[in-house]
């Protein structure tokens, strides 16, 4: 059965982990914990670039995740039309590697415009015929 759940955060760097924390959290919920530390990660990444580049003065960042019975779809709305590009940083820079990660971590990812302003990037995950860890 499709599931969906959805928390807005401040457009501060401690909300990053509160976001790590609500997907971890939701996907536990759902039994879904196959994928859970690949899209924990993508979460944090795409939620630390929604605090950097992302949210105007003002606006925070919502995340949203999806669940059907093969696929987590994880969205992060912004405010900002900025579009996000891949880099390709050296190996002496701190930071812009994260939408690598993503690409590599997650089955797809893309960013679409939201109405009446900002984007959306999102990430999925192939959850069916993945086993969960043993205990």
């Amino acid at each position: 059965m499709p599931e969906s759940l959805q928390q807005f955060f401040a457009a501060r760097p401690e909300s990053v982990g509160q976001a790590r924390d609500f997907t971890a959290k939701t996907l536990d919920g759902w039994g879904l914990r196959a994928r859970a530390e690949d899209i924990r990660l993508c979460v944090s990444e795409l939620a630390t670039n929604a605090v950097v580049h992302g949210a105007t003065p003002g606006h925070g960042f919502l995340v949203r995740l999806d669940s059907d019975d093969d696929v987590v779809r994880l969205e992060v709305h912004d405010s900002s039309r900025q579009q996000p590009a891949v880099s390709e940083p050296t190996a002496a820079e701190l930071s812009g590697r994260g939408l690598v990660l993503v690409a590599a971590l997650s089955d797809g990812w893309g960013v679409e415009d939201r109405a009446p302003v900002g984007k959306i990037v999102w990430s999925c995950f192939k959850t069916l015929g993945v086993a969960g860890p043993t205990a």
